[in-house]
C-alpha cells in the first residue's frame, strides 16, 4: 500500500544535551527506517522560571551537517525565525543548505514567539509581523531567482541577487496559524505547518485547523489544493517527563504501533499531507522503535 501520508521527524532541540555524534547516528537511523524527512527546532535560548536555561544548537549550521551526511531524506528547521538574520543573508543560508542536500531542503518560516530568544541576543522582539513582511518581501523573490530592490521600514536591500543561483525553487512553509501571517503567506507558500498544541494532538483538531486554512487560501487567491497540509504530532513512548520547555496539557500519541498508525490515517483523511513526530524520548533507539510505524503504516 502506497503510504498515505509523509511523515517525518524532530530531532532533539534542549531535551537534553545531544552532541553532534548523536545527531549523526539518529539522522542515519531515520533514513534507515524510513522517514521521509528530518527538522531541526529554530531557537537560541529556553528561559523558565524554576527551570534551568537550556539552548539548542544553531539550526542552520546543524542543517548544513545534517544536509551532508544524509541523502534521501528531506530536511529543514521547524522553522525559521524570520528576526534573527537579515533577510538576504538568510535567503544566501537557506540556498547553501539546499546545495548542500541535493535539493532537499524545505525552507520552514515563522516570525518567532519565544522572548528569550531576542533581547539576550540582541534581536528586537516588537512588531514582529510587521518586520516579517519586510524580510519576506525581500526572501521570497531571491529564493526565486530575482534580483531585489525593496524599501521598507525594518528590512531594506538594494540589487541584491543570490550567486551562485539556487538550483532550483526552494519550497516554502509557513509554521503559523495568524491570520496576518497567513494572508502575507499564503500567496506563495508552498506548504502550511500547525504544531500540536494549536490544534490539540488530535485528528478533530487537526481537521478543524485544516479547514480554517482552507478559506485563508481562498482569501489569499489560492485554491486550497495548491498549499500542502504538514502537523505536528506529539508521540509519547514511555510515559517519562517530556523534556520540552513547556507544559504538555493534551493527550499525548501513544502506543501500541497500530493506534499510532490509526491516528495518522486519521490526519491523512483529515488533510494532512505530512505528519512531523515530536517524540518524547527522542534517540535512536525511538526513531528505530518507530521504524515499526512506518512500516506498519506502508502496509
Amino acid at each position: 500500500m502506497t503510504r498515505p501520508l509523509n511523515v517525518g521527524i524532530q530531532l532533539p532541540e534542549v531535551e537534553r544535551d545531544v552532541r553532534w555524534p548523536e545527531y549523526l547516528a539518529m539522522a542515519r537511523a531515520c533514513e534507515e527506517v524510513g522517514f521521509d524527512s528530518i527538522w531541526v527546532g529554530d531557537h537560541l535560548l529556553y528561559r523558565e522560571d524554576g527551570a534551568p536555561e537550556r539552548g539548542p544548537w544553531e539550526a542552520w549550521t546543524l542543517l548544513a551537517g545534517l544536509a551532508a551526511v544524509t541523502s534521501k531524506v528531506k530536511l529543514g528547521p521547524l522553522v525559521a525565525c524570520a528576526g534573527f538574520h537579515p533577510p538576504a543573508v538568510t535567503a544566501k543560508m537557506a540556498a547553501t543548505v539546499d546545495e548542500i542536500s541535493a535539493g532537499r531542503l524545505v525552507f520552514g518560516i515563522g516570525s518567532g514567539w519565544n522572548a528569550p530568544d531576542f533581547a539576550p541576543f540582541d534581536v528586537p522582539f516588537d512588531h514582529r509581523v510587521s518586520r516579517f513582511e519586510d524580510w519576506w518581501a525581500i526572501v521570497r523573490p531571491l529564493l526565486a531567482g530575482k534580483r531585489v530592490t525593496h524599501a521598507g521600514r525594518w528590512w531594506s536591500a538594494e540589487d541584491v541577487v543570490l550567486l551562485p543561483q539556487p538550483s532550483r525553487r526552494i519550497p516554502l512553509m509557513v509554521g503559523s496559524d495568524g491570520p496576518r501571517m497567513l494572508s502575507i503567506t499564503l500567496p506563495w507558500a508552498d506548504s502550511w505547518n500547525t504544531w500540536y498544541d494549536l490544534y490539540g494532538n488530535t485528528v478533530a483538531g487537526f481537521a478543524e485547523s485544516n479547514a480554517r486554512i482552507d478559506s485563508a487560501c481562498r482569501d489569499a487567491g489560492r485554491e486550497p489544493s495548491e498549499v500542502e497540509r504538514s502537523a505536528c504530532v506529539f508521540v509519547d513512548l514511555d510515559g517519562s517527563p517530556a523534556g520540552r520547555p513547556y507544559d504538555i496539557t493534551y493527550e499525548p500519541l501513544r502506543g501500541p504501533a497500530e493506534a499510532m498508525v490509526e491516528h495518522l490515517r486519521g490526519l491523512a483523511d483529515a488533510g494532512a499531507d505530512e505528519a512531523i513526530l515530536v517524540v518524547n524520548p527522542i534517540t535512536e533507539a525511538s526513531v528505530r522503535e518507530l521504524g515499526a510505524v512506518l512500516a506498519l503504516l506502508d502496509s
